[in-house]
């Protein structure tokens, strides 16, 4: 893996005949790191003349200001955070409109809600008044984490202790008895999360969201977010747990030259068995799915790639 663990990723460019590339991803403890990191160590090995570095990130909000910023040429997100930044809504109605392109869709996020087995905590409404991590600042698992507050009438300002942590950080919070629940929005597995329900004494409850879904789609419209199954073998849970489900989108600034974009694409899936052999994850990525989910218009190249691959649907 080609990584770099900064907090702020590095501008990118051309230096000599090598053209430099910035991927942001997300937390060491989550799924876009790992992920983020394959791609960059595809890209540096297949690709003439290019280097590609993951770049360790607060994930979804942050990602997508660094494309605008041009710090960063490709990035990891959320669908539904990718959404307000190019209406330029939201958390983005300061910052502006963000002229971002999607690659592909890899994987569904889905929504963890954790907290300790005798916490009295089984719904999100159980949240009021308690100690809860709501995410890293500058997440997409706080966006969507807030909203599902407010779909069961919580305003995390006045009606729970909020703390922005990462998934990593919520884990450590949650053993020491610092919190009393975490949202996380990831694949599976999660490593952070995965260490939690391996850590001797410490049992684990995962509130199902699913409920939501109804009041989400309501708001937000019917097709940003879907219902998921977190399978009781990803952590060893009783049963299986219904949970919210996002799709997480590849994006590239729509300044991204055609060919870099299309080679991209085409690398992800040319070589999925080593993106699969770095992180489980990336076996659910699919020719039919990556064009299930979006929000954000494709990028040309991404379109010429799936009509090489005869899979895009013309208008």
């Amino acid at each position: 893996m080609v990584a770099l663990a900064g907090c702020s990723p590095s501008s990118s460019g051309a230096t000599g005949s090598k053209r430099r590339l910035s991927i942001a991803t997300g937390g060491t403890g989550g799924v876009f790191y790992p992920y983020g990191g394959g791609i960059a160590k595809l890209i540096t090995e297949h690709l003439d003349n290019v280097e590609a570095t993951a770049e360790v990130t607060a994930a979804s909000v942050d990602n997508l200001k660094f494309l605008q910023q041009r710090a960063s040429d490709l990035a990891f997100t959320m669908a539904d955070t990718a959404q307000d930044a190019v209406a330029g809504r939201d958390v983005f109605t300061s910052f502006g409109r963000v002229p971002v392109r999607t690659l592909a869709v890899l994987y569904s996020s889905y929504s963890h809600l954790v907290t300790r087995a005798d916490s009295g905590i089984s719904t999100v409404a159980d949240l009021r008044g308690r100690v809860v991590s709501t995410g890293a600042a500058g997440s997409g698992t706080t966006v969507l984490a807030r909203r599902m507050l407010h779909a069961v009438g919580l305003d995390p300002s006045r009606d729970l202790r909020e703390q922005s942590l990462g998934v990593a950080q919520s884990v450590d919070a949650l053993k020491d008895s610092k919190i009393d629940a975490f949202f996380w929005n990831g694949g599976l597995p999660t490593a952070a999360v995965l260490d939690l329900v391996n850590t001797p004494g410490m049992k684990a409850r995962f509130v199902p969201t699913a409920d939501l879904l109804p009041r989400l789609e309501q708001t937000f419209g019917p097709s940003l977010y879907y219902g998921e199954v977190i399978p009781k073998a990803t952590y060893g849970t009783d049963a299986d747990v219904p949970v919210i489900g996002v799709a997480n989108l590849l994006v590239a600034s729509e300044a991204m030259p055609e060919a870099l974009a299309h080679d991209i694409t085409q690398l992800l899936f040319d070589r999925q068995a080593e993106l699969a052999a770095i992180h489980p994850q990336a076996r659910t990525l699919s020719l039919e799915t990556a064009l299930t989910g979006s929000p954000v218009p494709f990028h040309p190249g991404a379109i010429r790639f799936y009509r090489e691959r005869r899979v895009w649907a013309e208008n």
